[in-house]
């Protein structure tokens, strides 16, 4: 699943306490069978996850001029972690470059890596759905599929 191996925006839904589904825009990694995303202990998405671990994940790659359309979805039961500073650390690389080149402010005033209430959302999906449409410009003919 090549989307997963972007650095792409995900899109985290979960259940509030009154049943009302939340979203959220969050980065992610897919390593060892599991999408580990950012959080911390008083993230109003751990908070939700923690009463209630159902949540979806999407995760679409679009590129209008390319004629890209690509779609991940992920559901399942998440779990709240513990931080592990090599998993975030990757994380963060993978969407701002090499340490060297990351803005330092962000990193200890956003990322907080040093944060004892630092979390990962981890999600191991019971369930992945794939969809490649990457069709809508050319037709079936040149279509692609990553599954």
């Amino acid at each position: 699943m090549e989307v997963l191996a972007l650095p792409l925006m995900a899109n985290l839904a979960t259940v509030s306490a009154d049943g009302a589904p939340r979203n959220a825009p969050v980065w992610f990694a897919w390593e060892a069978d599991a999408l580990w995303m950012l959080s911390d202990r008083s993230s109003s998405s751990a908070r939700r996850i923690e009463a209630d671990p159902r949540v979806a994940v999407e995760i679409v790659h679009y590129d209008n001029a390319a004629g890209l359309l690509r779609h991940v979805g992920l559901r399942g039961a998440a779990t709240i972690e513990p931080m592990d500073r090599d998993l975030f650390r990757r994380l963060l690389r993978r969407y701002l470059g090499p340490e060297e080149d990351q803005n330092p402010w962000f990193i200890e005033t956003v990322a907080r890596i040093d944060d004892p209430d630092g979390r990962l959302i981890r999600l191991e999906p019971e369930g992945i759905f794939t969809n490649d449409v990457s069709f809508f410009r050319t037709g079936p003919a040149l279509a692609t599929d990553t599954r």
